[in-house]
């Protein structure tokens, strides 16, 4: 493999997005598989200890792939040396975490052998493959071959699915379809450092780069924060509604987490355009790109939420089964999510590109505050439509934290917010308010109306005219460059100022 000549910016957006869509699509169908397998009980204990599995996962890296990746970029740096160093404190945290973390885990579950027997088996194999599976996409990124980065993941996608088919056809123990569960990530795991020690010496013998330990406290704690709110819900419930609604819940929640992953790859494309407007002061034009990322980042949302809305007991139904059928109303709240995330994800952006990244962090943090409080509060009164009333109230909550914080607040409002998403709710309450309308035609209805939204906004018309113009007279002419539509030139062409 050739890791001298880098991918161009276009290339790497492409693999991203294949192997982010099918990984995606592969994990979902594990989960699916292993909930149609499962008593809603033990799909219950499973997603506690997954919860934790997830947020220890985080802990092996707390920021510090980041870190690398900052430090790669200066001149000088010697990459073995970097590689290795990371390498070592990747296994000192991994060591760390696996104490600290199952000390909390009997500390609060003492009285529930299940849950800390479902812990080992599914933690120790999946939080120790994770940790490998991040030096390998982690070194990729930094040479920019995202063609590997992508065949990690896909083959942990692959592996899960995989033994999530083969536990099933050998009907085995969910004890043991917990422990194939987490062995499929550190088979990809290890995968992955071999293609990594192929191409890099990896050797404890080198000196340590110091320039890891720089700002690793606040890349940690955005990262915690962020990894940390999706996973509190399980915990939480866990102590305040039977286990099997938490499977109920568990079910509902993981369609929108996984579906976050399209928005991130749309956010990817503007991310370093924004950083460059920043910092050469074009602000003008940092302000019109997150205008247009917002709002092309809400239509995305928007269409995601309408077939999960209108749809859910179709979708659970079919995916699940009709034992599952308790989801169907929670996964309808929870579909809202994806259009706030989506427009989160857009905000965020814009602070951390401006270098107000405390900001961000100070939103994340009092999100997870106030999040505890309501999933506690609301699940104790209203069960699981409390807790999914909850994660759609904590997308609200850091919607609006997000604004206050953007210095370019009112614009945002008057040119992107206001009019995307009255328009959209809108619409979803009068379809809502006649009510004897079959879903299936409410569906293809507000499809419709969100179809027409960019040909009514004039400014997003206006650049889509242009572009697609731009794009056919080249092809008239029979000159179509390889890049036409590629990153650099794509989005801030279309979308742009």
């Amino acid at each position: 493999m050739d890791k001298e000549k880098k991918n161009s910016i276009a290339s790497n957006i492409l693999h991203l997005f294949y192997s982010t869509a099918l990984s995606s699509i592969l994990n979902a169908a594990a989960l699916i598989v292993l909930a149609s397998y499962l008593q809603s009980s033990h799909y219950g204990v499973f997603s506690v200890a997954l919860a934790f599995a997830m947020i220890m996962g985080y802990f092996t890296d707390a920021g510090l792939s980041d870190i690398t990746l900052r430090e790669s970029s200066k001149p000088g740096v010697k990459l073995p040396e970097l590689i290795s160093s990371y390498v070592k404190m990747r296994l000192t945290l991994l060591v760390a975490t696996f104490f600290i973390g199952f000390t909390i885990i009997h500390f609060f579950n003492s009285s529930n052998g299940e849950l800390i027997r479902t812990a080992y088996y599914l933690i120790i194999p999946m939080v120790t493959g994770v940790a490998l599976q991040s030096i390998g996409t982690t070194f990729y990124q930094l040479i920019e071959k995202m063609q590997y980065y992508g065949l990690i993941r896909m083959v942990s996608s692959f592996c899960l699915v995989t033994a999530m088919v083969v536990g099933m056809g050998l009907q085995l123990n969910p004890l043991t379809m917990c422990m194939l569960y987490g062995l499929s990530y550190l088979t990809a795991g290890i995968f992955g450092l071999v293609l990594v020690m192929k191409d890099v010496s990896i050797r404890f013998a080198y000196p340590f780069h110091k320039g890891l330990f720089k700002n690793l406290g606040s890349f940690t704690l955005g990262g915690l924060l962020f990894v940390l709110l999706p996973h509190i819900g399980p915990i939480i419930l866990e102590k305040t509604i039977p286990i099997a609604a938490v499977g109920l819940f568990a079910v509902a929640y993981r369609i929108p987490q996984a579906l976050q992953q399209i928005p991130f790859i749309v956010a990817g494309a503007y991310y370093p355009v924004l950083f460059r407007s920043f910092q050469h002061q074009n602000l003008r034009e940092h302000l019109n790109h997150q205008i247009s990322q917002t709002k092309i980042m809400s239509l995305v949302g928007m269409m995601m939420v309408l077939p999960f809305f209108y749809l859910s007991e179709y979708v659970i139904k079919i995916l699940f089964g009709t034992e599952w059928l308790g989801a169907a109303f929670p996964l309808k709240v929870l579909s809202l999510m994806l259009l706030l995330q989506s427009v989160n994800i857009a905000l965020a952006d814009g602070l951390t590109t401006m270098e107000k990244q405390n900001s961000r962090t100070f939103i994340q943090l009092v999100t997870v505050i106030v999040g505890l409080g309501l999933y506690i509060t609301l699940s104790l009164s209203y069960g699981v439509i409390g807790a999914a009333v909850t994660g759609v109230a904590i997308e609200v909550l850091a919607l609006i934290g997000f604004w206050v914080c953007s210095p370019n607040r009112w614009v945002l409002f008057k040119r992107s917010l206001f009019p995307y998403l009255s328009y959209f709710f809108t619409g979803l309450l009068i379809i809502e308010w006649v009510g004897n309308l079959h879903a299936m035609l409410a569906l293809p209805l507000h499809t419709t109306l969100v179809l027409l939204l960019p040909l009514l906004d004039t400014d997003l018309r206006r650049k889509l005219y242009v572009y697609t113009q731009q794009l056919l007279l080249k092809y008239k002419q029979g000159r179509v460059p390889e890049h036409s539509g590629g990153v650099e030139n794509g989005p801030s062409k279309a979308n742009g100022s």
